[in-house]
């Protein structure tokens, strides 16, 4: 059994509210009884790509256990790079392969830089099909992206989509041994289909979408910050359970 947790949009901004939020949820993490495998971070980790975002984030999200992440539309590739990930600056694609418990863990680049949408380019599609045709025959995989590739059935994510999804559903088809894709960008807990995989969408650190039919004001910032956990279990299936973090 592998046992990740998922955080996404923490949005820091250097504001007091936005870092109280995100250092709740991994206060919560680093208590739990039996820790998580990894802590995955889908992407608006920081609010306007600034370096200073980025040295915050590196420090609130130290953790005892791997803590794995992927940009989204807010974020800036080099930044993020040299204050979050202790790397060169750069501004390719962010992909990195992860091997946790036996599963494969891909955290892919669905950011275009200077834009809202999402895209996953030609080089990060050519990195998805090579690193998923280089695992070990039986290794379940994991891609985890910022945009989901599926409607959400609310015009703010809806407007800011992952575009050319039919790419990505062409390149699942001959390759059984991915088992769920997880995003983040929507601000609310979702679970869709595509390709015949599940879509699980996690919930927001800094605000909650409120949906079409609840509200016509988009962002609930009243909501406490929420998080999800996901199983995956010998037979490969994943089990996904949320949780808000209240004030302590």
């Amino acid at each position: 059994m592998v046992l990740l947790a998922q955080i996404s949009d923490l949005h820091l901004d250097g504001t007091a509210r936005s870092t109280e939020r995100a250092a709740r949820v991994m206060d919560y993490l680093r208590a739990l009884p039996t820790p998580v495998d990894a802590l995955l971070v889908t992407g608006d980790i920081a609010d306007h790509g600034a370096p200073d975002e980025y040295r915050e984030a590196a420090e609130l999200l130290a953790a005892p256990f791997p803590v794995l992440s992927c940009p989204g539309n807010h974020d800036a590739r080099s930044p993020l790079r040299t204050g979050l990930l202790g790397e060169p600056a750069g501004d390719g694609p962010v992909n990195r392969l992860h091997l946790v418990g036996g599963a494969a863990v891909l955290m892919c680049d669905s950011s275009v830089p200077g834009e809202d949408v999402g895209l996953l380019d030609d080089e990060t599609l050519d990195w998805i099909a090579s690193t998923l045709d280089g695992l070990a025959p039986g290794t379940p995989a994991l891609l985890a992206f910022h945009h989901p590739p599926v409607r959400l059935h609310h015009p703010l994510p809806d407007s800011y989509p992952l575009q050319r999804a039919d790419r990505l559903a062409e390149l699942l088809a001959p390759r059984p041994q991915v088992v769920a894709l997880l995003a983040g960008h929507a601000h609310t807990a979702a679970a869709s289909t595509f390709a015949g995989r599940p879509v699980i969408v996690g919930p927001a650190v800094t605000w909650t979408l409120r949906l079409p039919w609840e509200s016509d004001q988009p962002a609930d910032r009243e909501q406490p910050p929420a998080l999800a956990f996901h199983v995956l279990d010998e037979q490969h299936r994943l089990t996904t359970h949320y949780r808000v973090v209240l004030p302590a």
